[in-house]
């Protein structure tokens, strides 16, 4: 199995959630058994001489792939959410949209300093959610090891905004 593979059992949603978007549906991947493993052990491959401590994983999709490879490399696993859905004391950071600003927290206790943190999430777009958790885990003193996606979108530049942080990403488009 590849990459092409991995690739090819992504479904398009055109116009998913607003006319012009091309929405990359990722449950056509995760919903078979060999595909999701592939793309799991793939990740892990990258990331398991890397001695990581925690993975810290962004809402919603992240939270797929994260809590995996978290058990997988033998690590803890930190969720990064949407502004008030976490129950104790946190961080925030603040993002642009195309039309406002997002904000995402972390616990504040969540990652001591010196920790080695892998971020994953699903997709790299226009890199505000995933440059937003990378200032998140600075600001709790963490170490980035990196970051891994299943898919990033190449045109939008979003890497731009991750400047010296490593990203590896599964499939491009």
């Amino acid at each position: 199995m590849s990459r092409e593979d991995l690739k090819k059992a992504i479904r398009d949603i055109p116009d998913f959630p607003e006319e012009g978007i091309i929405f990359k549906d990722i449950t056509t991947l995760i919903s078979n058994p060999l595909l999701f493993k592939e793309a799991i052990d793939l990740l892990v491959e990258e990331f398991t001489e890397q001695e990581i401590d925690q993975v810290v994983c962004v809402e919603a999709r992240g939270f797929i792939f994260g809590a995996v490879l978290a058990y997988k490399l033998g690590a803890g696993l930190v969720p990064v959410r949407k502004e008030g859905k976490l129950p104790h004391k946190t961080r925030k950071a603040s993002y642009a949209l195309e039309y406002g600003t997002a904000t995402v927290e972390i616990h504040e206790d969540a990652i001591q300093p010196g920790t080695r943190v892998l971020i994953v999430d699903d997709l790299l777009a226009t890199g505000g959610t995933l440059a937003a958790t990378v200032e998140l885990v600075k600001q709790n003193g963490g170490e980035i090891v990196g970051v891994a996606v299943l898919i990033e979108l190449d045109f939008l530049n979003g890497r731009d905004k991750l400047k010296d942080t490593p990203v590896f990403s599964l499939i491009h488009y």
